[in-house]
């Protein structure tokens, strides 16, 4: 597992639009296992190496940029692959998404839950990892509105990753705002999932 997207991993359009079909249906499942609903109007999509490069050709063959969008989309997307550090710590990182259909009802409560972005945390055995998120720009604005995509980076440390791996441990997702608050236990399969990204770099 890469833990950086490079100009050199990036297609062409046209051999990118020749497998675009099966990458998709790939890229379906493993984003199935990454998906964690959280209230009525939220879902966590946990990234990795393969999720961010799809989203990378993605913006590519939407936009048509070329070579002079790619270096910008490799930029914006750097930080979103989760990362090994020296001390042996771990990121997870995961995007955030208030999902409301109607307008009207997702203008009004986005205005409600400024700061939300501060209140996430991952809770297994006795460790509470609080998210951070990311400081590219300000999500929640001057008015208290936030923004409906937030990107959130937990950190584990050895022994944080040690307990989360065990087989069988619960793993609690949590959102602590006043006017939005939900929990809720990571499948076996997610935890699962996301226990091998701990452990590549081991």
């Amino acid at each position: 597992m890469n833990q950086t997207i490079t100009k050199q991993d990036i297609l062409p359009l046209d051999a990118y639009l020749k497998i675009r079909p099966q990458k998709q249906k790939e890229i379906m499942e493993v984003k199935k296992l990454r998906r964690v609903p959280i209230g009525p109007d939220m879902t966590f999509y946990f990234e990795s190496y393969d999720t961010i490069w799809w989203q990378i050709h993605e913006m590519l063959r939407i936009e048509k940029g070329g070579d002079d969008q790619i270096q910008d989309e490799l930029q914006a997307y750097a930080t979103l692959i989760p990362k090994r550090h020296p001390d042996q710590s771990q990121e997870l990182v995961a995007t955030m998404m208030i999902e409301i259909d109607d307008m009207i009802r997702r203008r009004e409560t986005l205005a409600q839950l400024g700061g939300i972005e501060e209140t996430i945390f991952l809770s297994f055995q006795n460790t509470e990892i609080k998210g951070v998120p990311e400081t590219d720009l300000d999500r929640t604005d001057e008015t208290g509105k936030t923004s409906s995509v937030h990107f959130i980076h937990f950190l584990l440390g050895k022994a944080d990753i040690e307990s989360f791996i065990q087989p069988g441990q619960d793993v609690i997702l949590e959102v602590r705002h006043p006017l939005y608050s939900h929990k809720t236990l990571l499948s076996d399969s997610t935890r699962q999932t996301l226990s091998k990204d701990l452990l590549f770099y081991r």
